[in-house]
């Protein structure tokens, strides 16, 4: 069991709670999304992750498992739309305008399977 120190302020005593270190990660985008959803729509979980010390670690596996997935569905949409690179080198707008609708797809995709969730 943790044992808890206090400080004195004043007339009261303090608990002198700190969290546990956090390894330093850099978040993508999926990441950030995670932390504000939880933030936002499920506080009490974001605190005991926060407190616990697995936010980070949560945060970086979601972040990580948005990125591969979105390296998988991609190219499986883009077979499945007839995207391919001479349609790039042929009608470039056309191309473009297609792959961002697939992306934007791709991402709502994430976003129901790993980020709202």
């Amino acid at each position: 069991m943790m044992k808890i120190s206090y400080k004195q302020a004043g007339d009261y005593l303090i608990p002198d709670l700190t969290l546990p270190c956090q390894p330093e990660k850099t978040l993508g985008k999926y990441g950030r999304m995670r932390m504000n959803y939880l933030k936002e729509h499920h506080k009490g979980l974001y605190t005991v992750m926060l407190l616990n010390g697995t936010l980070m670690d949560h945060l970086h596996e979601v972040d990580k498992a948005a990125y591969r997935r979105l390296e998988q569905i991609i190219p499986e949409m883009k077979k499945e739309a007839g995207v391919t690179e001479n349609l790039k080198t042929d009608d470039t707008m056309k191309w473009t305008g297609m792959m961002n609708t697939i992306h934007a797809q791709a991402d709502e995709i994430i976003y129901d399977e790993l980020i709202y969730n």
